[in-house]
């Protein structure tokens, strides 16, 4: 049996713990749905696109949490990179979505979807990261 390091079990933890945020964009999509949360097809699309990411994001993250152990992968920043890179892309990307996406009326996205390819840079790095580690093992 695979025995988690202290730094993955914290970081599985806050996690966790993050994932439970997931349910107030959840929440959004329902009023938005039900028509009481007036939003432009931009907005709705964005939304959605956000609450999605995290979910999966999250979920693919506490998978990456495990393989890193596995890995055996030393060193502080690539261990740190391919434990937490996806993990960082379930902050960023879904922040990018959804504070672009708002303000009254939006139709095209704002400044903030500069978070979308910081958090897409994350998914990459931290994925790529990982698959050399388990390979190199």
């Amino acid at each position: 049996m695979l025995e988690l390091t202290e730094a993955a079990t914290r970081t599985a933890g806050i996690a966790v713990l993050a994932a439970t945020t997931v349910t107030t964009g959840g929440y959004l999509l329902l009023r938005i749905n039900a028509g009481k949360a007036p939003v432009t097809d931009f907005q709705r699309r964005s939304f959605r696109a956000g609450h999605g990411h995290a979910g999966v994001f999250i979920t693919l993250g506490l998978v990456c949490l495990v393989l890193t152990d596995a890995s055996g992968l030393s060193g502080g920043c690539w261990a740190w990179l391919a434990r937490a890179g996806v993990l960082v892309a379930a902050i960023l990307m879904p922040a990018g979505f959804f504070f672009s996406a708002m303000g009254p009326d939006r139709r095209t996205p704002n400044r903030w979807s500069v978070l979308i390819y910081a958090g897409a840079s994350f998914l990459i790095a931290g994925l790529l990261t990982l698959g050399v580690g388990l390979i190199a093992v």
